[in-house]
């Protein structure tokens, strides 16, 4: 089998994660209507929520959370591949992962991802993002090997860090995975061509499942969940608001032509850096 239908749900979370719980349900079930067998949702998929003590008081452990409880049935429900892109898990003593699910047909964990690299930024818009006092950072990559290919995992700011794609591709992935809450400037700004610019280094398919529009807790999020294909050509893309099923239907015999047209993975060296100083 080489070629599988893939689709990347797009979501607009409010602060309540039973609720959110609801709308992964119906896009799911959507998406699995028409023929997906992966399916993907966005970062935060539980809940888009600033305020630390307000989603402090809504979080669980891994073995309560509702939306892992809801992926694993979907995915036994409707005989796929669900792909939790991420929610927040309490660990215990005030520690929170963002992490990521990967459930097969049968409803069993095949994966899970932490998010390695944090958001902590000051946006020239005035917006200020401070994940890491809050989230304990991931500390590996994972590829999961699948009927249909070989998938890796990233979650939003790890697409800023391409040494993370190419390690993933340098072990054999084929689809590359972009769960995302973009902000809305940053998105407008870099989000495709970053998407694109993956795929084409790499080769490699890459799907990103975006939450979209403004969220319960004030926050704006771009959306354009969108699937790329490894020559760098956009195969399908949703809108900036709202929620919405984007699909496509991928080979993966394109990325062996791809590396092979642009064998970049089998031609890079080793290299050093050196300063040359003005003596001037």
């Amino acid at each position: 089998m080489t070629k599988v239908k893939v689709a990347a749900v797009q979501m607009c979370s409010g602060v309540d994660p039973e609720k959110s719980a609801h709308s992964l349900e119906r896009l799911v079930g959507e998406a699995a209507a028409h023929g997906a067998r992966y399916i993907q949702t966005p970062e935060m998929t539980g809940a888009v929520q600033r305020d630390r003590e307000g989603l402090r008081r809504v979080l669980k452990p891994e073995a309560q959370d509702v939306i892992v409880r809801t992926g694993s049935k979907l995915a036994a429900q409707h005989g796929v591949f669900v792909h939790i892109g991420s929610t927040a898990i309490a660990l215990g003593d005030d520690k929170v992962a963002n992490r990521g699910f990967l459930f097969g047909p049968d409803g069993g964990e095949i994966c899970q991802y932490d998010k390695i690299h944090m958001f902590d930024v000051d946006l020239d818009n005035g917006e200020s993002w401070r994940e890491s006092r809050t989230y304990n950072p991931g500390k590996a990559g994972r590829v999961a090997e699948l009927p249909f290919g070989k998938l890796a995992f990233a979650i939003c700011y790890d697409l800023r860090f391409p040494q993370l794609f190419r390690a993933e591709a340098l072990a054999g992935a084929q689809i590359l995975t972009v769960p995302a809450a973009f902000t809305k400037q940053t998105g407008e700004a870099h989000w495709e061509v970053l998407l694109r610019a993956r795929a084409i280094e790499n080769g490699a398919f890459v799907i990103a499942a975006a939450q979209a529009g403004l969220h319960e807790d004030g926050r704006e999020t771009f959306g354009h969940s969108m699937i790329v294909d490894p020559w760098g050509r956009v195969l399908a893309s949703a809108s900036g608001e709202g929620e919405g099923v984007v699909l496509a239907e991928i080979d993966i015999s394109e990325v062996a032509a791809a590396r092979a047209k642009i064998p970049n993975l089998k031609n890079a060296r080793e290299f050093a850096i050196e300063t040359a100083n003005f003596a001037g």
